[in-house]
C-alpha cells in the first residue's frame, strides 16, 4: 500500500456537545473544525469535496463505502476544496475504475485536508437531525467541548463567499446569448451547463457593481450556488437588484436565496440542511414531481415574500419548503436545487433552457 493511503494513526471528531467518535485518520495531519453535516448521495464525493458550497464544513458521507472508484480528472467541481473535513464509515484505498488517477486519501493529502473513517456515520447522522446544527473538530487527540465551543463562536461571523468567489473576471468564448455569471461560489458544472448550450459566459466576482455588469452588456445574468449565510450578503442585494431588473436573470441555490433578499425576503438556517441526490421538489404550475440534487442549509421563508413581486413556484416534498421563485412581471427566476446536478439526476436540465428561453424572447424585443 502507499505512504499516501496509510493512516496517520487514530483520530478523533469532537462534538461541541461533549461527545467523542475515534476513528483512523487519513489525509492531511491537521485539524478540520466547522458544521458536521451530511450528504445521502451514494455516489459523487469528488463532486462534493471540491463543491465550494461546503466551505467551512466536515462532510459526513451516509453511504458506508466512500472512495471505491478513485479519484479522476473530469469531475472536479473548483480547482481546490473548500471543506475542511470528511467522515466515513468505511474508506476504500484501492479504488477500481478506469480513469482513477489517485485514490481519496491521496487527495485529501494533496488538497489539505482531513479524513476521519471507521466511524458510526449513521449515529453522526442522527446526532445532526436531532440537535440541528453541530459544529465539530476532527484532530488526532480528543478536545474539550468548551474548545470546540470557542472555534465555533470565532468563525460564525465570517462570510464564506469571499473566500471561495474569483477575484478577476474571466471570459469564456461561444455563439450563443452572453451571460455573466456572479460568482458565490460557483460549481464547475454550471458553466459547464452554459457553455454546452453555445452561451458566451463571463464570470465575476461576487461584489461586482450595476455599473460593471452593466458595462459587459450581457443578454442575461446568473447568481450561482455558494457557502454561508445569505444574509451575509445583505450589503450586496440592492446593487445586485438594479441589474437584475434590466436583465433575465436565473439564481439557483444561494442565488436563490439572495434573489429573494432583494425584493425584501428574509432566509432561516433549516435544523439539518438538503444535502444529497435524491430530494423531490413539485413544480407548482404543473404538478409534476422532480428528483434533484441539492447542497445547501438555508431556505427562503415563504411567509416573508412578497407576493406582489415573487411567487413559489417549486415545493420540496418531503418538507414543503421553498425550492423555487418567480418574479411576477419580469424574467427572473430561481431555483433552490441544482438543475446541473453532477452528482445526480439530470431531471431538471431544463432550466437552463429556460433560462436560455427568457433570454432570446427578451433580446428579440429589445433589439426588434
Amino acid at each position: 500500500m502507499n505512504r499516501e493511503n496509510q493512516s496517520l494513526g487514530t483520530g478523533y471528531l469532537t462534538l461541541e456537545s461533549g461527545e467523542v467518535f475515534a476513528g483512523q485518520l487519513y489525509g492531511a495531519p491537521i485539524n478540520g473544525f466547522g458544521e458536521v453535516v451530511f450528504h445521502t448521495g451514494m455516489t459523487g464525493y469528488q463532486e462534493v469535496m471540491t463543491d465550494p458550497s461546503f466551505a467551512g464544513q466536515i462532510v459526513t458521507f451516509t453511504y458506508p463505502l466512500i472512495g471505491n472508484y478513485g479519484i479522476n480528472e473530469k469531475d472536479y467541481e473548483a480547482a481546490k476544496p473548500a471543506l475542511t473535513g470528511m467522515i466515513v464509515s468505511e474508506l476504500c484505498t484501492e479504488p477500481s475504475h478506469y480513469e482513477s488517477t489517485k485514490t481519496l486519501a491521496q487527495a485529501a493529502e494533496d488538497f489539505g485536508f482531513p479524513i476521519l473513517a471507521g466511524i458510526d456515520t449513521r449515529t453522526i447522522t442522527k446526532r445532526v437531525r436531532q440537535n440541528g446544527p453541530v459544529f465539530g473538530v476532527i484532530s488526532d487527540q480528543p478536545m474539550q467541548a468548551a474548545e470546540v465551543a470557542s472555534l465555533r463562536y470565532k468563525h460564525a461571523k465570517k462570510s464564506l463567499v469571499a473566500n471561495v468567489s474569483t477575484n478577476q473576471i474571466e471570459r469564456y468564448p461561444g455563439t450563443g446569448e452572453h451571460v455573466v455569471l456572479v460568482d458565490l461560489g460557483m460549481k464547475k458544472s454550471i458553466l459547464d451547463s452554459l457553455l454546452e448550450l453555445g452561451c458566451r459566459v463571463t464570470v465575476v466576482p461576487f461584489d461586482t457593481t450595476f455599473a460593471q455588469i452593466n458595462a459587459l452588456a450581457p443578454d442575461g445574468l446568473l447568481f450561482s450556488n455558494g457557502p454561508g449565510d445569505p444574509e451575509h450578503l445583505l450589503a450586496y442585494c440592492s446593487e445586485w437588484r438594479k441589474a437584475v431588473e434590466q436583465y433575465p436573470t436565473l439564481g439557483i441555490c444561494l442565488g436563490h436565496q439572495v434573489l429573494a433578499l432583494m425584493y425584501g425576503g428574509k432566509t432561516e438556517k433549516l435544523a439539518y440542511g438538503h444535502r444529497g441526490s435524491n430530494h423531490p421538489v413539485k413544480d407548482m404550475m404543473t404538478g409534476k414531481v422532480y428528483m434533484t440534487s441539492q447542497n445547501h442549509g438555508y431556505v427562503v421563508k415563504e411567509e416573508a415574500l412578497d407576493k406582489r413581486q415573487l411567487a413559489v413556484s417549486y415545493r420540496n416534498v418531503n418538507d414543503g419548503s421553498v425550492e423555487g421563485l418567480r418574479h411576477v412581471s419580469l424574467p427572473v427566476f430561481s431555483v433552490q436545487y441544482h438543475p446541473e446536478a453532477h452528482p445526480g439526476p439530470s431531471d431538471t436540465s431544463h432550466i437552463f433552457h429556460q433560462f436560455l428561453q427568457s433570454m432570446r424572447v427578451v433580446g428579440a424585443k429589445r433589439y426588434a
